[in-house]
């Protein structure tokens, strides 16, 4: 992980790795004051928020949030017609709130957009492709904030995109203002991703990039990651040759939630073809994404002596009815072999990062110095997504590979810390930063 992230900060398509700038160069310190929005749009429903600051470190006084649906015809028309209706939500939003100074000054507004976007400075960036479910042609290659922006004119509002973000940003931002030692944030829900500080001059892609504070967030884009290395079995394989996506985002196939009951589904098939344990090959056996990862978790943390959960789940999900309990605890072995592997690879990545930035315990280290010389930093990452906070053996395997990985000494140092909402109030906390300076402060030499 670490080779592959120095090699796609060195060039443009140097790495699986995108390495993407954000052009985030400075974190919410707690210092922010005043009320900021956010708009979250991240697929079939958006959500606008209002968080109101009080200047002391972790003081949110105040957040309102509310969430609508796009209407699914606007998911595949013309990006003005959606943007035009998100302006009307955020209009009627800004009216109903108790925003004392609401039509006073202008407000600053970020935006959280998770889709795959080429950052071209912290307001802006060009959409690269839709993912789920959107089909809004007139706006691929096209710059995103700023049709949003035209759309908030057109309806009068006294309202500037600040900030320009996707979902992993938004989570460090939200962990730093509340921890200063957070260097680093993941999610690990239904996909996977991940971003971090890095010192600009790390970053020599872009030569001659100044920023006042010297770093900026990467936004990693890590579910693409690849190495031989990785430990790809011929569930994998025929999981990803069979995906709309084949041969991308092959270390977020090993990991995230949209894929982890299905490998479970795939072995179980190839037991039932090759024995006769679970009786004839059930049809609902063969049909791609039948088993969800949440069936997957409830069966691997069923502790009833029968393994009731496991043969109700291989009944009523999978159509294998009667399955002896010697099978059942098969099944459950399986979930666990699944699960592990995915938690344990995960925490590699962690580490990967952190071994990046001389957080893992071994930097600067020289001669035949120990590393119980090294006085290491307190450390943390930012954590969001279903998978790691709703599900306990993955947090608990996960946690367990970073200890073994770094060792007691050090991984007493490296803090896990669960971020809610990084991508509505991190977004909110991020225009704050930003909007003291009217002019962007990062600029090519």
């Amino acid at each position: 992980m670490a080779v592959e992230m120095h090699a796609g900060l060195a060039s443009e398509g140097g790495s699986k790795l995108k390495m993407l700038l954000t052009y985030v160069d400075n974190l919410p310190s707690g210092s922010e004051k005043g009320t900021y929005y956010a708009l979250d749009l991240g697929g079939t429903y958006f959500r606008v928020l209002r968080v109101e600051l009080g200047g002391q470190k972790s003081s949110i006084l105040d957040q309102y949030v509310e969430r609508q649906p796009i209407p699914e015809q606007l998911m595949s028309g013309r990006s003005e017609e959606l943007f035009d209706f998100i302006a009307e939500s955020l209009q009627q939003f800004v009216e109903k709130g108790n925003d004392s100074e609401q039509f006073s000054s202008r407000k600053e507004l970020g935006f959280t957009f998770s889709f795959p976007v080429k950052q071209t400075s912290v307001s802006s960036g060009i959409l690269i492709k839709w993912t789920k479910g959107f089909a809004i042609k007139d706006m691929v290659a096209k710059e995103v904030a700023g049709g949003l922006q035209q759309a908030l004119v057109r309806k009068g509002l006294n309202m500037r995109v600040t900030v320009l973000v996707n979902d992993t940003v938004g989570t460090l931002a939200l962990g730093h203002y509340h921890d200063a030692d957070t260097v680093a944030a993941v999610i690990i829900g239904t996909g996977t991703n991940a971003c971090y500080w890095e010192r600009t001059d790390a970053i020599i892609k872009c030569q001659g990039l100044l920023t006042a504070s010297g770093g900026m967030v990467v936004n990693m884009e890590w579910g693409n990651f690849w190495s031989s290395h990785l430990p790809r079995t011929s569930y994998d394989i025929e999981l990803d040759a069979e995906s709309p996506n084949s041969n991308d985002q092959g270390f977020e196939k090993m990991i995230s939630g949209m894929y982890l009951g299905d490998i479970v589904r795939r072995v179980i098939l190839r037991m039932s073809e090759e024995s006769d344990i679970f009786g004839p090959v059930s049809s609902s056996l063969s049909s791609p994404f039948a088993l969800t990862t949440p069936s997957m978790a409830a069966m691997h943390e069923d502790d009833s002596p029968e393994l009731t959960e496991v043969a109700r789940i291989l009944k009523g999900v999978l159509e294998i009815p009667d399955v002896p309990l010697k099978a059942r605890k098969l099944v459950v072995k399986v979930c666990d072999v699944v699960t592990r592997r995915a938690a344990r690879l995960a925490a590699a990545g962690i580490v990967g990062i952190l071994k990046k930035i001389g957080r893992d315990g071994s930097g600067g280290i020289t001669g035949g110095r120990s590393r119980s010389d090294i006085k290491m930093r307190r450390t943390v990452v930012a954590v969001e997504g279903s998978l790691y906070t709703e599900y306990t053996m993955f947090r608990e395997y996960l946690h367990e590979a970073l200890h073994e990985i770094l060792g007691e000494e050090i991984s007493q140092h490296v803090i896990i810390k669960v971020s809610e909402d990084g991508s509505g109030i991190g977004a909110a906390l991020l225009a704050a930063s930003h909007s003291s300076r009217s002019v962007d402060n990062v600029q090519p030499l």
